[in-house]
């Protein structure tokens, strides 16, 4: 005999909610996929923040910033997005990029949020050939940061 279908109620990675056989009230489970969903799509994040803002927009999306307080307490480094009447949060998965509106920046999530530093610039100094290696090496460790060069340890 063959195993009875299993099935789960969330996605594996981000926990959109998935439709049972015979379920009630579809649309609401429905609408809560489709936000998360904009959200998730090309994720642009406003700012970090550690507190919400006091009059959110609907679909903004920010990065819980550690140590946050209020209704984002004990969400850090989640990403809360404002969907008109709640927010939503969004644990990162390994790899997972947004674009940081407020730094101009993209921010990548391996192990923690990261984002590249620029390189230090090349004075011409009394030793040249040092800094350039110095102006080199933070170059290519910022683009390691900005998960475009693989991080060696």
């Amino acid at each position: 005999m063959t195993d009875p279908i299993q099935f789960t109620d969330t996605s594996p990675r981000f926990g959109l909610p998935f439709l049972r056989p015979g379920q009630s009230q579809k649309e609401c489970f429905v609408n809560l996929a489709h936000v998360l969903s904009d959200f998730l799509h090309h994720p642009a994040v406003q700012a970090e923040a550690g507190t919400p803002p006091a009059d959110p927009v609907d679909g903004d999306l920010w990065l819980v910033a550690s140590g946050a307080a209020g209704e984002w307490g004990m969400h850090d480094g989640e990403l809360a997005g404002w969907n008109g009447s709640e927010w939503l949060f969004i644990a990162p998965q390994e790899g997972m990029q947004v674009f940081d509106r407020a730094a101009g920046q993209l921010r990548l999530y391996r192990g923690g949020w990261h984002s590249p530093l620029p390189p230090a610039q090349v004075n011409g100094g009394a030793a040249p050939d040092i800094e350039l290696r110095a102006a080199f090496t933070s170059l290519v460790e910022a683009l390691g940061e900005a998960g475009i060069f693989p991080v060696t340890q």
